[in-house]
């Protein structure tokens, strides 16, 4: 019986060629792959600026720190998302508020939002679940005129367009960081990138980047540098930038084909599933549905040759932050959602042979 996972990259010869192609070049770690990758970034999603790194998790780290987050702030986020999107915030000692989803399509709430801003707030974290983008323009309307930065997490949503732009313009954030986890849409194996249109910020980033480490006017042409802050060596390799620049040629074609897949899904299974709004056109990373008795269905799944997955357990109810104060009920959208989360697999290589095998054996499970 063939087994299939919820996500899983696709490879293609070019992939492997480019890669071949900087190993047998002079440059291994951060050099001029990286420099293309990043402008092959800018070209896509329409920033100006770009800044790789060697995981989502690090750029959401370095996004903070460019922007400036002290211990004494708050940064506001989902609970519905991975643990980096609120750890991210801890690194720095911040204080992490969530707020609560919207039931149709698990992202951030604006009106729960709107809730949890304080004079202490300087930061929100919107997540773009599954890969479709929050409701960037009314989030950006609560803290126009106020000392807020907007970091788009967008880990799942590389390809996605919001309201006839690219997610990772920056058009109604300071910065937004992307992921390219083999799982995902676009894989540098590990590695992700931060997006902005601020020069300041990109400055920052770059330095947070590599050891807080600047080369500026003549020490650009000597081994001279000097370190003005505490940085990181969250650096991408050449070789995992080659990889990523040639998977980027064909992010809308694995765009299609996801998008194909969730159609077939809404059309064929009868589950409950996330509603896209009108101003998205999400390239999903996800496809979750909604299922009683779920422990009962993922161990029956398992035993039918698909290994699915939970996204996500509430960061909130994770024992750490459960010890920060946070408790059972604070956000019950999100609580109710995650009781009866599972989602199926979505990625380019499953064949339409392969989705009908898989909606047959998901509707036997039901």
């Amino acid at each position: 019986m063939k087994t299939y996972n919820y996500g899983k990259q696709h490879l293609s010869l070019g992939d492997y060629l480019a890669v071949i192609k900087t190993l047998r070049s002079p440059f291994l770690t951060c050099g001029p792959k990286v420099r293309e990758f990043e402008q092959a970034i800018c070209n896509y999603t329409g920033a100006k600026y770009c800044v790789a790194v060697n995981s989502a998790t690090s750029g959401l780290h370095i996004a903070l720190l460019a922007a400036g987050i002290q211990p004494t702030d708050e940064v506001i986020t989902s609970p519905i998302t991975f643990l980096a999107s609120a750890n991210c915030a801890r690194y720095i000692g911040a204080t992490v508020k969530f707020a609560d989803i919207e039931t149709d399509t698990a992202n951030i709430s604006p009106l729960e939002i709107q809730k949890y801003l304080t004079e202490k707030t300087r930061a929100l974290i919107p997540v773009h679940f599954a890969g479709q983008s929050c409701d960037m323009q009314e989030i950006k309307a609560l803290v126009d005129g106020k000392d807020i930065v907007i970091i788009e997490d967008a880990a799942h949503a590389i390809g996605s367009d919001y309201k006839n732009t690219k997610v990772g313009s920056c058009t109604y954030s300071d910065m937004t960081v992307f992921s390219f986890h083999p799982v995902k849409t676009l894989t540098t194996c590990e590695g992700g990138a931060v997006t902005t249109n601020n020069k300041d910020l990109y400055e920052k980033l770059l330095a947070y980047r590599s050891h807080g480490m600047h080369k500026e006017g003549d020490m650009t042409q000597t081994w001279e540098y000097e370190m003005r802050e505490l940085g990181y060596n969250y650096r991408m390799t050449d070789i995992q930038a080659a990889l990523g620049t040639s998977q980027l040629k064909r992010l809308d074609i694995f765009k299609k084909r996801r998008r194909e897949i969730v159609d077939y899904y809404n059309e064929n299974l009868g589950l409950p599933h996330l509603f896209e709004k009108d101003f998205s056109n999400a390239c999903f990373h996800l496809y979750p549905v909604l299922v009683e008795n779920r422990k009962e269905f993922y161990e029956k799944a398992r035993q039918n040759g698909l290994n699915l997955q939970v996204h996500y357990i509430p960061v909130h109810l994770q024992p750490y932050y459960k010890e920060l104060g946070y408790n059972v009920g604070d956000f019950p959208k999100a609580e109710e959602y995650y009781e009866k989360t599972i989602s199926l697999p979505l990625y380019y290589g499953l064949s339409d042979k392969d989705l009908e095998e898989i909606v047959g054996r998901v509707k036997g499970l039901i």
